[in-house]
């Protein structure tokens, strides 16, 4: 039951919110920022701005009315109800603001609502609810005083005796109400100023108005997609006045333009006080990025090596079709289809690795043009666009805390505008060590965010930092440097006893809390007269730190509170940071470091737990990620988003600005996403699994991007918005013909005149309906109910565009200094709208998951995702910095090596046998391109022919034949060519590439490895998931925790897991050992000894064994523990079943004493 508010019908939004506090009540406050939000009040489809009573996807809805005479009880269709508790930022109203309250609701500007500690919860036939766990927002010297100016949107400090009244005003506020004709009224109690003083009206440099520190105007925009405005951008001229411009610079004309004066608008020693003008153009101008070309005398001859093998692939396989073994014609067969089939997957895996290129940035040119000041900027503010970061984690037991710790801190201190950025958590598993060790997290960025900008610190992940071997005091020249490392790295063990005391202090905390709920309910129970012996069953729950019910998952599993069944959740752990820079205060009791040059501002770190219930498909990761992508397009909007593995942190702190270079360059906007390789730490020194990874991230990556780009691989990718949206390029071309040599070029968003003389863009259909009009995109069958979501989509398209200087002739951009603009702040309405966005139900009758945001019906979603930008017409960009970008951990054991490949290899035959195998591209992705995809989703089934090639050696030395007659010197000289050639271009993708050669053989033998054990296994499940419709499960993949001092860092290296996957590559290795020696002994038994079948037999069985030798060292476990049983049992097997071999089958020869035996 909620009571309505009486609200003008100039209000744009009031909602009742009702106290959380024991006291009951309530009492209406207006959760709307002083800014519109187009998102929200401006939207007329809005619920939260629709006077008619209207049912969204789900949840109870408070009404609405705009009746100033009515006052009515209704609990039908009705919008978001936020029950708040009184908080630090609600506090009551003084009585001489109490005026000012009723002015405002009377005017129908609800008081500006902050939700920094509040924890918002809602879902399925749930309230949305907001409940304070912490007080978050510290309060200014000025809010403590009471000395703030009463005007609405105006937080400056009020200047007092301007009234009789006692209105609290603020110089600037008054000087506007005053005028230039010095007769004004108080806005308190209405009457006329008295006494104005003229030194009023005196500028002088320090005391200038806030209004100078805004962006200047801009020019006039498409009004659906020219939403960012400045907080009083009504007070500035519709065009830009440059009289104005030159005032507020303090510049002079010369001849013919503008003149800077020296040091500061001051005289200088040029010609008349003045220097030359400065040219914004010139370094401005000069391209971000550049792409390097690979040597011509690396590629020519790397290009004909590729022509020369296949060439002698193809002359070998005609020979052996023409040249059977007419005694074992099976293993003849046998033999040459797995070698066609090897033949046609190298050449599939080699023709995208025609194109390789390299690319650099300048992250200069990027600085001169987003953050200098020019004539749209004078200030110098940054232009440059938000980022959203994701991080996702779903289990704290297989993910420690510790480790996604300080991935968020790398993300809070990168160097990036702080108003540009917002950090979302995704934590799948509602945990709420979780939240409290996120919440601890906050709590020491204080420290650690600052440090690192004054010190520039790199890598800014402490644990990486502090544990490094290296001199710390290199480039460090600051005198105190050290007595404040000293003191921050004592700040940090101490931050991890705490994270690692999380767990212990949450159970007993819990434990406590349960017991006392135990004793009042048996106290209830014998108050109402029951029988005391009598079991109560009272639930054990899990307890937060102020002493309520976590909203999440329970340790014990109850209803609602369980993994698969709890509320969503969603917490600003540090609220929207101010567009100003805050410089710190000096070292002292409360502050361990000295900051007073410092900027102490912290990026935006929000909290998401999505709802999950029973019956409804999660989509795992995907169905996450998406759920992030609605809430920050409510909360922040940034129109890019980068998106991280919880154990990825960030390595370079310019990294972000090396992936904005590519996609604010001069055709930036064909990007849909920007890749960086992974890097990893923790991996053991001889990399036994290859899982580095190298040649997939340093040749096949490199490769792709000089075609349509690279893959998307899950991690470490910088996106635009739109791209995720389904949205299609603004142009593109389509490639037909053979091998898509004809090329049409397709502009798709082609700007045309209105009657207003406006630009607008339109969207040109097709038979995807993915470049359809953007308003057709619009609508709730694509985005789901919200029309805050839908709202924000053109905004982020506005934001993410590229400059009007850098954009092509006929082509639209943004003006400069669009972004260079405070961001709206965060309130509780808002935060109630990305409550209903992360949903159970959302989704349902919406393309998520089909055409927009991550695609679902894959383990590697990725991929997926990725395949279908490309198939729209989108390019991608590999970003390969000269000091690692991100850097994640790997699994080291075998085990969990096999069951990531495994993951990975199922997603690909997921791809294979869907519709989005390459073979189903659209013209718009170039060939090239469509054969590196094709090649993704088959080369798990090499595998197949693969364990054939690895037993026929066994096969054929039992047997005493070979896969040729004989050994002839053609099969020889083209068994030469052959892997000669794969040496020259091994040797030849080193070079370009940068890899060792160490790195290539591991990923050879890891790839026979994989292509015995996981491969197979996952074209079993796929061909199950596809024909029987068996689901396929995995587990998460175990992140290793940092090792304590003393501790083998390796140790997980060592530890022997069993798994059905081993089973393959030991019967293979059994085989070849067995039959290397049942072959050395008919080949010294037998009258004719049939030396050349031998050798070839042997060859290829060390060939074999060679591969695994990385698989056996893994079955051995520790050095100097295993190894001896093994060799022992191994030894005894081989000599048992080569005696029976020999027994069952004796040689040819003489016979009459072969059978006896004699005593010597």
């Amino acid at each position: 039951m909620v009571k309505t508010v009486n609200s003008p019908s100039s209000s744009p939004v009031t909602i009742t919110v009702s106290s959380g506090g024991k006291g009951g009540g309530s009492r209406s406050m207006g959760l709307t920022s002083p800014v519109p939000r187009a998102s929200i009040s401006n939207n007329p489809n809005s619920p939260l701005s629709n006077s008619k009573n209207r049912i969204s996807s789900g949840g109870r809805y408070s009404s609405m009315s705009k009746d100033d005479t009515t006052e009515e009880i209704n609990s039908e269709f009705v919008t978001y109800t936020v029950h708040i508790p009184p908080t630090p930022d609600h506090q009551p109203m003084s009585v001489s603001q109490n005026s000012l309250s009723e002015h405002i609701n009377n005017a129908g500007k609800p008081e500006r609502s902050f939700i920094s500690g509040t924890i918002f919860t809602g879902g399925f036939n749930s309230v949305t609810r907001g409940h304070v766990i912490d007080c978050s927002m510290e309060v200014t010297k000025s809010l403590k005083s009471g000395l703030v100016c009463g005007m609405k949107g105006c937080d400056d400090k009020a200047i007092q005796g301007k009234c009789e009244c006692g209105f609290k005003i603020c110089r600037d506020c008054y000087l506007d109400c005053v005028g230039s004709n010095g007769v004004g009224h108080c806005p308190g109690c209405k009457e006329p100023y008295m006494d104005v003083d003229e030194k009023d009206f005196g500028e002088d440099d320090e005391a200038k108005s806030e209004e100078e520190d805004q962006a200047l105007p801009l020019p006039r925009l498409d009004k659906r997609l020219s939403l960012v405005k400045s907080f009083k951008a009504m007070n500035h001229p519709p065009d830009f006045d440059h009289t104005r411009w030159l005032f507020e610079t303090k510049g002079t004309y010369g001849y013919g333009n503008a003149v800077w004066p020296k040091d500061g608008y001051g005289a200088g020693s040029g010609a008349n006080g003045f220097e030359h003008p400065p040219d914004f153009g010139e370094r401005s101008r000069r391209p971000l990025t550049r792409k390097v070309g690979v040597s011509a005398a690396i590629l020519s001859p790397y290009r004909l090596l590729i022509a020369i093998r296949l060439a002698a692939l193809g002359l070998f396989l005609t020979w052996r079709i023409r040249h059977p073994n007419r005694e074992a014609m099976w293993l003849w067969g046998m033999s040459i289809t797995c070698e066609t089939w090897f033949a046609i997957s190298w050449l599939l895996d080699q023709l995208p690795k025609l194109c390789p290129v390299n690319r650099v940035t300048d992250l200069s040119v990027l600085k001169d043009r987003f953050e200098s000041p020019n004539l749209r900027n004078p200030k110098g503010r940054s232009d440059l666009p938000g980022i959203d970061v994701f991080v996702s984690t779903a289990d704290p037991e297989k993910e420690p805390p510790l480790v996604t710790a300080n991935t968020i801190l790398s993300i809070l201190a990168v160097d990036y505008p702080v108003e540009k950025l917002a950090c979302y958590l995704s934590d799948d598993g509602g945990s709420l060590l979780t939240f409290e060790a996120l919440a601890e997290t906050a709590s020491f960025a204080r420290i650690w965010v600052p440090f690192c900008r004054k010190h520039n610190i790199e890598p800014r992940n402490p644990e990486a930092y502090f544990g490094q071997k290296r001199d710390f005091l290199k480039n460090k020249v600051r005198l105190d440097f050290v007595r404040e490392r000293r003191r921050v790295k004592r700040e940090y063990d101490e931050f991890k006893v705490r994270i690692n005391s999380l767990p212990e202090s949450i159970r007993r905390r819990s434990d406590a809390y349960n017991a006392h709920e135990e004793l009042r309910a048996k106290k209830k129970q014998m108050e109402m007269g029951g029988n005391p012996s009598e079991p109560i069953k009272v639930p054990k729950g899990t307890w937060m730190s102020d002493g309520s019910h976590w909203p999440g998952t329970w340790a014990s599993g109850e209803t609602d509170h369980s993994r698969g069944d709890h509320a969503g959740i969603i917490q600003a752990m540090l609220a929207p940071p101010n567009a100003e820079p805050v410089l710190g205060a000096e070292a002292d009791g409360e502050n361990l470091i000295d900051t007073t040059e410092v900027d102490i501002r912290l990026p935006m770190l929000v909290y998401v737990s999505r709802e999950k219930r029973p019956g409804y498909d999660h989509n795992k990761k995907a169905g996450a990620m998406n759920a992030l992508v609605r809430t920050s397009a409510i909360m922040s909007n940034g129109p890019f988003i980068l998106n991280l593995d919880c154990d990825h942190y960030i390595y370079n702190s310019l990294a972000l600005r090396e992936g904005m270079c590519f996609m604010l360059d001069r055709g930036g906007d064909r990007i849909c996403y920007v890749q960086f390789p992974q890097r990893f730490e923790g991996i053991d020194p001889s990399d036994r699994y290859a899982n580095h990874n190298t040649v997939f991230f340093d040749v096949s990556m490199r490769a792709l991007d000089g075609l349509q780009g690279p893959m998307y691989v899950g991690t470490g990718c910088i996106f635009r918005r739109t791209a995720l949206y389904g949205f299609g390029p603004p142009r593109t071309t389509e490639h037909h013909g053979w091998f898509g040599r004809k090329k049409i070029k397709l502009f798709l968003r082609k700007p045309k005149t209105t009657k207003k003389d406006e630009m607008e863009f339109s969207i040109n259909g097709d038979h995807n309906d993915d470049d359809a009009d953007i308003e057709s995109l619009l609508l709730p069958k694509r985005f789901g109910n919200s029309t805050s979501l839908a709202a924000s989509i053109p905004i982020a398209e506005y934001q993410g565009r590229l400059l009007q200087d850098v954009q092509g002739k006929g082509n639209q951009g943004r003006p400069a200094g669009s972004l260079a603009v405070p961001r709206e702040p965060l309130d509780a309405a808002t935060v109630a709208e990305a409550i209903s966005v992360i949903s159970c139900f959302y989704e349902d009758k919406t393309e998520w998951g089909k055409r927009v945001g991550w695609i679902y019906g894959s383990v590697t979603e990725d991929v997926v995702t990725g395949y279908r930008m490309h198939n729209r017409g989108w390019r991608s960009v590999y970003c390969v910095t000269k000091k690692d970008a991100f850097r994640g951990t790997a699994p080291i054991n075998l085990t969990d090596r096999l069951h990531q490949v495994l993951r990975w290899a199922t997603g690909s035959v997921e791809i294979f046998l869907s519709r989005n195998n390459a073979l189903f591209a659209s013209p718009r992705m170039k060939f090239l391109q469509r054969v590196a995809y094709f090649n993704v989703g088959m080369y798990p089934f090499t595998s197949m022919f693969l364990i054939v090639y690895c037993v026929l050696p066994a096969v054929s030395l039992f047997s005493g034949q070979f896969i040729v007659q004989s050994l002839s010197v053609t099969f020889l000289v083209f068994l030469l060519a052959i892997t000669i050639t794969l040496c020259l271009l091994a040797l030849l993708e080193i070079k370009w590439s940068g890899i060792t050669l160490h790195d290539w053989w591991r990923n050879e033998q890891f790839w026979l490895i994989g292509g015995t054990s996981a491969h197979p296994a996952a074209v079993l499940q796929g061909l199950l998931k596809v024909i029987a419709g068996v689901d396929i499960s995995f587990t998460l993949t175990s992140k290793s925790a940092t090792p304590d001092e003393g501790d083998d860092e390796f140790a997980e290296l060592y530890v022997v897991k069993w798994s059905f996957l081993m089973v393959p590559p030991i019967t293979i290795m059994m085989l070849n050992l067995i039959a290397i020696a049942v072959g050395v002994a008919r080949t010294m038994y037998s009258t004719y000894p049939q030396w050349s079948k031998l050798l070839g037999g042997v060859f290829f069985s060390f060939w074999v064994l060679s591969h695994l030798y990385p698989f056996a060292k893994g079955l051995m476990g520790r050095r100097g523990k295993v190894p001896t049983i093994v060799y022992v049992w191994s030894g005894l097997l081989s000599i048992i079943i080569s005696l029976l071999w020999v027994y069952i089958s004796p040689p040819s020869g003489r016979e009459e004493d072969y059978m006896k035996f004699h005593f010597p």
